[in-house]
């Protein structure tokens, strides 16, 4: 018997409905059409991106690594190509109180080796004092470099969240592309995998099917008051989503030492 989605033998509630193999075929033979234009589109822009024009900039400006100041030039370590992710940063709050979705893209980019293999070199800067920076990188276990751009102007430093590209040419400096909210999502592959399942990134804003389970609420991880939880996820140490204090970015619960706490010790964002 070939069943339907109106089928209530087979109909599962918040769920897919339920099909035969080839009737699942079509509909995803149908979507595919879809996809490859995406893609193709997706190709266009990329080409266009390549064809911007470019910004030259100081790369003597110096910023502040593990070895103390540096200049710019040097975090392309003789690479023509430079991707840096700019990390926000709240001076004076302990780790759990540190971005969560730029901790989202930097956990992502904990290896750059395919990048490195392109002529690309990676590094992320954030505006936090060296010392505070230094021992968040260690808690982390983060192995690419990190520098401080505190009090340096756009487009090395100034406003943070960002991916943004240089390319080298002797010692000259320029800046090619910045990309920021969304745009920054292609270096969290998790994003996209989640996209590829039945009820996705779990996020309010999402389309989803009448009956689908519900955004989990942050302080609960299956619903109740407050807010969705978005794009970059805090729990606190029972897995339960909270933008509370007892909260921390996600794979912070996967680090040596990492314990339930109290507060997030936010003072703002230094810009």
């Amino acid at each position: 018997m070939t069943t339907t989605p109106d089928d209530p033998t087979t109909a599962l509630p918040g769920r897919p409905p339920v099909v035969d193999l080839a009737t699942w075929q079509a509909a995803r033979d149908e979507l595919l059409v879809r996809e490859k234009a995406h893609t193709r589109e997706g190709d266009a822009i990329a080409a266009a991106r390549r064809r911007l024009p470019m910004v030259e900039i100081d790369g003597t400006v110096e910023v502040v690594g593990p070895d103390g100041p540096v200049p710019f030039l040097n975090l392309f370590q003789g690479r023509d190509e430079l991707v840096v992710y700019q990390h926000m940063w709240y001076d004076g709050a302990p780790h759990q109180g540190q971005c969560e979705g730029c901790t989202l893209t930097a956990w992502h980019l904990k290896d750059a080796v395919y990048l490195n293999a392109r002529g690309v070199s990676f590094a992320i800067l954030t505006t936090g004092r060296w010392d505070e920076v230094a021992s968040y990188v260690e808690f982390m276990g983060y192995t690419q470099p990190w520098y401080s751009v505190r009090d340096v102007d756009a487009p090395i430093g100034g406003e943070m969240g960002h991916l943004v590209c240089f390319l080298r040419d002797g010692d000259r400096v320029f800046l090619t592309y910045s990309t920021t909210g969304r745009g920054n999502e292609p270096a969290s592959g998790s994003l996209g995998l989640l996209d590829m399942t039945p009820y996705g990134r779990r996020e309010g804003w999402e389309d989803n099917p009448e009956g689908w389970p519900e955004a989990p609420q942050a302080g609960s991880p299956v619903g109740g008051h407050g807010s969705p939880i978005c794009w970059y996820w805090r729990t606190d140490a029972d897995g339960n989503a909270t933008w509370g204090p007892t909260g921390r970015p996600v794979p912070q619960w996967t680090r040596p030492g990492a314990t339930p706490v109290e507060t997030l010790g936010r003072q703002g964002h230094h810009h």
